[in-house]
Order: structure tokens, then sequence, then C-alpha cells
């Protein structure tokens, strides 16, 4: 891939492709330049699922937004009730258009009163924002703070956050976060990250200042904490989170799709009985009443193994069949080395979504494979 001056490297790039073999790939997301795997894949799936894994996700960016008026414009912002949300709480939330669709799926992170960070690995969250604090007549100010996240997953991640943190840090609860200084580097620490592995995102803040040396320090210090847990430099695990049941924003779900239709139009997430107004809450009363016309449901495919995701074996949505007429797209698929078979996501029209049916999946490598639609997630331990 060649790189170019309109799209920003990740700041731990450098430290990253020191572990980069031969086969590693690299990828932008989010106008960012990242690592998509070092060369294995599959060896960096089961670093994840036994051991611990170091994974640089900063192509999450985070969007500020501060004021006293930071969770009313929040509440705007998304279908999820924010209400009992705390300082020091996370919140998986939905950003909704006035159609109902999802604009972005971020994290937020209640750091203060009047201070929460949106924290999104795919589409224009800042812009979104922006444009409507402009019109929304509430005392908030919108920015993009210089953060820069790691992940740090897997059964060891505990042990080796304990190394650097002390026992206190395994108390955190599940999307609760903490604010920590470590050697001199602030910090923002979250019990969270993607595929529902055990583990924790680190937030550093100022991250890119002096040429990256805040985020190069942080990326050193975790590895050498890392030792003597055998910890592995990886990617996010798509395998990992199609296993799990978890959503990639611009492939499973986008401004078109809606929480009914991808089977999150829980009450705790489209909350429609809550007082506060929020973008998009005509459009998803309406759609709650009526019900989606299509649903994202798991699919188990057969044929060869469909590989890692992130292989070059699924470029792109696979068109879904039955009788071959086109009837919907498998949006997520890939090989579990774990179940030992292809597994995936299919968006399909209501009528055809009930668990059992039959479809034919159009691959380019491999033509027609028969695929059979399933409940999800596929792996629940």
């Amino acid at each position: 891939m060649t790189r170019y001056a309109r799209t920003e490297e990740s700041p731990y790039l450098r430290r990253a492709l020191v572990h980069a073999g031969s086969d590693a790939a690299m990828a932008v997301s989010n106008r960012m330049y990242h690592l998509l795997h070092y060369g294995d894949p599959v060896a960096e799936y089961w670093a994840l699922v036994e051991g611990g894994t170091l994974a640089d996700v900063a192509y999450e960016r985070q969007v500020e937004i501060s004021g006293p008026d930071a969770m009313a414009f929040a509440q705007m912002l998304t279908c999820r009730d924010l209400s009992r949300c705390e300082v020091g709480q996370c919140k998986y939330i939905f950003l909704t258009n006035q159609a109902g669709g999802i604009v972005a799926d971020p994290v937020l992170l209640r750091l203060d009163e009047n201070r929460v960070w949106l924290s999104a690995a795919d589409a224009g969250v800042h812009l979104w924002c922006e444009g409507l604090a402009l019109r929304s007549g509430l005392d908030v100010a919108v920015s993009s703070p210089d953060v820069a996240p790691v992940q740090v997953q897997g059964p060891r991640a505990v042990d080796i956050m304990t190394d650097l943190f002390g026992d206190e840090i395994a108390d955190l609860g599940y999307f609760r976060l903490v604010q920590k200084v470590h050697d001199g580097l602030e910090l923002v620490i979250s019990r969270s990250g993607w595929g529902e592995a055990l583990g924790f995102e680190i937030y550093v803040v100022n991250a890119r200042a002096n040429q990256n040396a805040a985020a190069e320090q942080w990326w050193d210090t975790v590895l050498r904490a890392g030792e003597r847990h055998d910890l592995m430099v990886a990617s996010p695990n798509h395998v990992r989170r199609i296993e799990a049941g978890m959503l990639a924003y611009g492939c499973d779900l986008d401004e078109t799709t809606n929480p009914f239709e991808v089977d999150m139009g829980y009450a705790w997430m489209v909350n429609l009985n809550h007082p506060e107004d929020f973008v998009g809450r005509a459009a998803l009363e309406c759609l709650r009443e009526t019900g989606p016309s299509r649903r994202l449901v798991g699919v188990d495919i057969d044929g060869p193994p469909l590989g890692s995701f992130v292989d070059g074996l699924m470029p792109r949505s696979l068109d879904a069949r039955v009788d071959g007429v086109s009837v919907g797209s498998v949006t997520s698929a890939c090989f579990s080395p774990r179940l030992d078979r292809n597994i995936g996501y299919v968006m399909l029209p209501t009528g055809l979504a009930a668990l059992g049916s039959r479809l034919s999946i159009d691959h380019p490598r491999f033509g027609a494979l028969s695929a059979t639609t399933v409940e999800k997630p596929h792996w629940n331990p």
C-alpha cells in the first residue's frame, strides 16, 4: 500500500511495523493507516482466545462533547436512554438519523459531569456532531482531542494490567472507566474491547505530540509488561467478533440500516419510553409498530474455509439467493477455528429470516455455497 499525505498514520504504526511479517497487510480505517493483520490472522485469533494481545486501535477517533449541556446534547444524538449514565461509565450507543438509520455505533465514555467522549472506529462522527450542535441551541463545544487508544485483550489481560497498575485495576467493572497517570502519561482506561474478550482499552492523551512520543512510550511500556505473559501484537480480530455476534460499522450496519433490522432494537438500546427527544425518534416509533422488513441473522456456510475476513477471501458482501433469485447479502463471514466451520451474518427479508432457512451464497472464488440461517451469536461462553 502506498502511503501519502492525505491519510494519517496511526501514531503506533512505526512500532507496529516492527512486528509485521512478510505476509502482513495494511488498511485504512477512519482515514488512518494501520495494520490489518501481522501475517497470520489465525495465530492472532488463538492468542486472543487463549492468551493476551496488544492491538493498535488508534483509528477509533474520539469526539469530545463538553459544556453545561453536554449530556443533554449526547441524549439528543442517541436512541439509548442516558439518564442513568454515571461519571466513570461507558455505554455502547447508536447515533441515528431522521429515518432511524444508524449513523455510527460509538462507545460513549462519561469522563466528567459535563464531558463525554464518543469513540467510533468509522464514520464522520465529528462532523455529524458539529452540524447538530450548531442548530441545537445547547451550550456545548465539540472537538477532536489528540487521543489514541490501544487494546489489551484476552485471558492474560488482567495479569498484564495488574503488573502495570496494581491489583485495583482488576476490580474495574465492565464498561467502566478510570483516569490514570503512568510515568507522566495521561491515560483513560476502560474495561471494554472488541470481540467480547476479557480486556481493556487504554486511551493515551496527547498521543501524537512530539512525533508520537507518548503513543510510542505507552506501546513500549505495555510490551515490556507483557513479556512474561506471552503478549502478542495483533490486530482486532474479526473472527472473534463474528463468533460473538458483534457488528462492524460499514459491513453489517450503516446509515441505511436501523436497530430493529440488526436485532438491536432492545428496550435498553432503543428506549422510546423516556421523555427526551432524539434524532430519529419518530421514525423509530413507526418502525417499532410496523416491524422491520428485513433482518440480520446468523448463517452457517458450507464449503472450503472462508478465511479470517481480513485475508482477501471476503472483499465485499456476498449475494444470497433462493431458487436462483437474489434475496439478500452476507455482510460478514469467516472460518471459525474453534467451531471448525464457516460462520457469518446474512441480511434477509423478514419472511426468509426464520432459523433453518436454506440459501445459496455466491462467493467470488468458490462459486455457489450452500448455507443455513442459525441463531447468533455463534459462540456464547
